[in-house]
Order: structure tokens, then sequence, then C-alpha cells
């Protein structure tokens, strides 16, 4: 069964990414390098990729010292509290800001809701026997703001902001910095909640 998830994850993992950058370049409204830059300026973009490379490692059985990453032990932890944020973020603060027709549509409920759904459902159900250190999984938030600080930065330099609760030119730097707060907060706090559930979850010794 476990082995049917991973090939499920890596098929809808890489369609969905795919399917989004053909759909981004078709509807570009910049030129083709600068529109692959901000394709992989979307935190959603980076964390469905990695969620795709994860189930691919463990479907293909990937060299473990070139891709150690992500045959790390927290790293299936890691990655559904990143992909949760993702859908989370996108239900409640994103969803209203535009409707989607089509493949669009599709994509877009893959990428937010069904792709975070499904890790989750494969993190409860095959990784939470597993034994994570704090330590070591509190490390993966250098993830967000590594990429937090990238996206403010370029935006800056290039104008352009992935989402609109990081618009530093339209918000302002204060709410901007307040709603960055807001998210690495909730990205501690699921992190913190899926720590906690995995050691309840764990078979008593």
């Amino acid at each position: 069964m476990r082995r049917n998830f991973e090939i499920f994850g890596l098929c809808m993992g890489w369609f969905a990414v795919l399917a989004q950058l053909y759909l981004m370049l078709q509807n570009r409204e910049a030129g083709t390098a600068e529109s692959l830059v901000r394709f992989f300026s979307f935190f959603t973009i980076l964390t469905n990729t990695l969620v795709a490379l994860f189930f691919t490692t463990r479907v293909f059985g990937a060299d473990q010292k070139r891709l150690a990453l992500f045959h790390k032990k927290t790293t299936p932890i890691a990655l559904t509290t990143f992909i949760v944020v993702v859908g989370v973020v996108y239900q409640f603060v994103l969803r209203e800001i535009w409707d989607p027709t089509g493949l669009q549509m599709v994509v877009d409920e893959l990428l937010h809701t069904i792709i975070p759904a499904f890790m989750y459902v494969y993190w409860l159900m095959f990784c939470t026997r597993t034994v994570v250190a704090w330590k070591q999984l509190s490390k993966w938030l250098l993830y967000p703001l590594g990429y937090l600080v990238f996206v403010m930065v370029r935006g800056q330099f290039s104008g352009f902001y992935p989402y609109p609760f990081l618009n530093v030119d339209e918000l302002g730097f204060g709410p901007t910095l307040l709603n960055v707060f807001f998210v690495l907060l909730l990205m501690l706090l699921i992190m913190v909640a899926l720590y906690v559930l995995g050691k309840l979850l764990q078979p008593k010794q």
C-alpha cells in the first residue's frame, strides 16, 4: 500500500507542477527567463516540487548520498508541515482573490488542496512511527526563512512579489513584516503540532 501511495504522489506531484509551469509560460507577462524565476518564486511551487522529489526518491530508490536530504528522518514531517501551510494559507487568504477555470482550476486544487491533504495522510499512515528529534526538525525552518528573505530582497529590485501579503510596495514595510511574522508563526505552530501528534502516535516502549 505504501508504494502505491508513493507512486500516486509522484505522478500527481509532477503533473501539478509541470502543468502549472506550462500554464504560466502560456500566459506569461514577462520574458521566458524572468517567468521561470517568478515561477520558482512561489512557495507553493517550491514546496510541491520538494514533495514530488520526495516521492520520486521513494519510488526509484535514488542515491542516498546525492539526495540525502530526501532520506533524512525529519523530511516527511517537515514537508508535511510546509505543504499543509501552503493549503491553509491558500484556503483562508488567497482563495477568494481569483477564480480559475478549466485546467488551471484542476491544477490549482491539486497544488493547494489535494496534495497537501495527500501528504498529510501519507505522513499519518506511514511516517509517524519514525522517531524525530526536535533539534533536527527545527532546522527545517531555515527553508521558509531563506525563502522569505529571497523574495523580499528580489522584490525590492524586480517589483515582483509572488503573494499580495508580501507586497511591500502596496502594503508598506510594517504590515508586510507583520504578515511575514504570522506566516512563520503558523509554520512553527503546525510543525510543533505534527511533532507532538507524532510523539502521541508512536508505539509505547
